[in-house]
């Protein structure tokens, strides 16, 4: 992947000194002042691909810190002539070493580990420790989305929005047999055709951080 154009691969020492792209995703990155979506954890990149053929006057970015998950996106990215997608391999701790304040305009979460175990909340993607790294990058009133197969983490993910009065806007435990249809839940990832094989409901929330 050293050799593809869409795939940025910074060090931590790079990150740290001041990574080069931070704040000039859309201007030297896109070439354009489009809205810039994250795919947290974005395995093989399925939303950030299948989003970017949805919305060409959209930028898309998956982020994730397995490089061989990732390729299979770029690949396809590549494949296509796709100008308006692009992966960042790093750790999601070190999102605001990536990106500006309010330089993202919306988030996505696709079927990231629930971490069930108590010790392990803290790595929970919708964790207020997480969230809080969010709020920094996005734009005033930027959505997150979360899509995953663990009642669990919505769950908790609902008490967290309600908790710190973040603002939720849709909610559904079970989207495929929900009788309100959303957009862009067609889009299905490598985890969520497994989870759909055995039966397991697949969940939605979309919110908003109180600033």
């Amino acid at each position: 992947m050293a050799k593809f154009s869409n795939v940025f691969q910074p060090t931590f020492e790079e990150l740290k000194t001041g990574f080069s792209i931070r704040g000039k995703w859309k201007s030297d990155i896109f070439k354009n002042n489009y809205p810039l979506v994250l795919e947290l954890g974005c395995g093989k990149g399925e939303y950030s691909v299948g989003l970017a053929r949805k919305y060409p006057n959209k930028n898309f970015l998956g982020m994730d810190v397995k490089g061989s998950r990732m390729w299979k996106g770029a690949i396809d990215a590549i494949n296509e002539g796709m100008s308006n997608v692009a992966f960042l391999r790093t750790r999601i701790e070190f999102i605001e070493y990536c990106f500006a304040k309010s330089e993202v305009d919306e988030i996505w979460i696709t079927f990231p580990d629930p971490q069930i175990k108590k010790k392990k909340a803290k790595n929970r993607l919708t964790h207020p420790k997480f969230l809080k790294l969010y709020s920094n990058i996005l734009q005033d009133n930027g959505l997150i989305h979360l899509k995953t197969d663990s009642q669990f983490l919505h769950g908790y993910t609902l008490g967290i929005i309600e908790g710190y009065r973040h603002t939720l806007e849709d909610a559904e435990h079970d989207i495929y047999n929900a009788v309100l249809k959303r957009e862009n839940m067609e889009i299905k990832t490598h985890y969520e055709k497994l989870f759909l094989v055995k039966n397991m409901p697949i969940s939605y929330l979309r919110f908003r951080l109180k600033k």
